[in-house]
């Protein structure tokens, strides 16, 4: 009896792991992508069938959702499937396409693409419908062609603005040279190209670029402040190092107009430009701007006291400095709000000379410039 006993049971235990094996390989997977005749990705559901589809109302054995990018994925049992394919707004018995013998293999992940522009589906559609969709695949094209033109110009862009910030204008004021020969009608390029040339010092082509991307801003359907702010900007500087002061003035206030959020920091700029070319009356107008759009900045008080200090007269009988009003005020409020700036060592002596006692708000261990 036992002779017969253990073989027995070795056999039953045997083909009871061969069925488990099997159960767990006659697996498989499937994935693709769902375009319509012009290329463009379709969303919806994908559909499996098993065999050959009698009539789209049958139950579906696997349905996969396709995303906005037309993929889906899922695992399946192996085996030969109608794929059916239907867009969000398909009735449940209608098909939107169909591929018939799609097979899975075990272990295989089947790749089973729903490309409407083949010739079995095409072949099915009207003449007229035929010609809309040619229409649209060359409007797409074109589409493709012009943002594959932008991905290269915005590269361009990142890469003009590094070699600025490298002080590498030339290289900058070349390839900016070049992509507005391409794009004629992109303000932004203009701009960059005029910031190149200014850091060239070639004012006068600085001036007509950054003119030439003011005025295609302003003509575009959805004018950018920005842009139109950073070309005024830098328009007011080379105005400004030409010596064309009421012409800097006007593209400082310009810039301010058009984009208010940078007003403090294209007044702070006009100031800056304005003492450098020695220009105290225009110095003193633009640091009040800029105090007036943000007084919480330091430097257009210490350039307004700067200005105002080398208007200082001589008293013949005192001998003391006679400053013009708002001098020591702007000097004190400047220490004020950077106590330890690059300017407060200028500011305590300018004060200390006009016999100004340093207000009590002044704090040795403030916030550093």
């Amino acid at each position: 009896m036992r002779t017969n006993v253990w073989p027995r049971l070795t056999v039953a235990v045997l083909f009871g792991a061969a069925l488990t094996l099997a159960g767990q390989t006659n697996m498989g997977k499937i994935h693709g992508h769902v375009s319509d005749p012009a290329g463009t990705p379709q969303p919806g559901t994908i559909s499996l069938y098993p065999g050959a589809l009698t009539s789209a109302s049958e139950d579906a054995k696997y349905t996969f959702p396709v995303d906005a990018n037309g993929d889906f994925k899922g695992d399946v049992a192996v085996g030969t499937y109608t794929l059916v394919f239907r867009a969000p707004n398909t009735p449940k018995d209608k098909v939107a396409d169909q591929i018939d013998n799609i097979k899975v293999t075990v272990g295989a992940d089947t790749e089973a693409n729903d490309d409407m522009s083949r010739k079995e589906y095409m072949d099915k559609l009207s003449p007229e419908d035929r010609k809309a969709i040619e229409d649209a695949r060359a409007k797409n094209a074109g589409i493709l062609k012009e943002n594959a033109q932008i991905k290269n110009l915005n590269a361009d862009l990142a890469k003009a603005r590094s070699d600025r910030a490298a002080k590498d204008f030339t290289s900058a004021a070349e390839l900016m040279q070049r992509d507005v020969a391409l794009k004629p009608d992109q303000p932004l390029l203009w701009v960059e190209l005029g910031q190149a040339q200014l850091g060239l010092k070639q004012y006068a082509d600085a001036e007509t670029s950054l003119q030439k991307g003011i005025q295609l801003d302003q003509a575009a359907k959805k004018p950018n402040p920005d842009v139109e702010g950073a070309a005024g900007n830098a328009l007011g500087e080379a105005l400004g190092s030409e010596g064309k002061i009421p012409e800097s003035q006007a593209a400082y206030d310009a810039a301010a107009k058009v984009n208010p959020a940078g007003a403090s920091m294209y007044y702070s700029n006009e100031a800056i430009i304005m003492d450098r070319e020695n220009q105290l009356d225009a110095i003193v107008v633009a640091a009040d701007k800029a105090i007036a759009a943000d007084p919480t900045k330091p430097i257009p008080y210490y350039l307004k006291g700067k200005a105002l200090i080398n208007k200082a007269t001589i008293d013949p009988k005192t001998q003391k400095i006679i400053a013009p009003p708002g001098t020591a005020e702007a000097y004190q409020k400047y220490l004020d709000l950077a106590p330890n700036g690059q300017f407060a060592g200028d500011a305590k002596q300018v004060l200390a000379e006009l016999n100004q006692t340093q207000a009590t708000s002044y704090k040795a261990s403030g916030k550093k410039h």
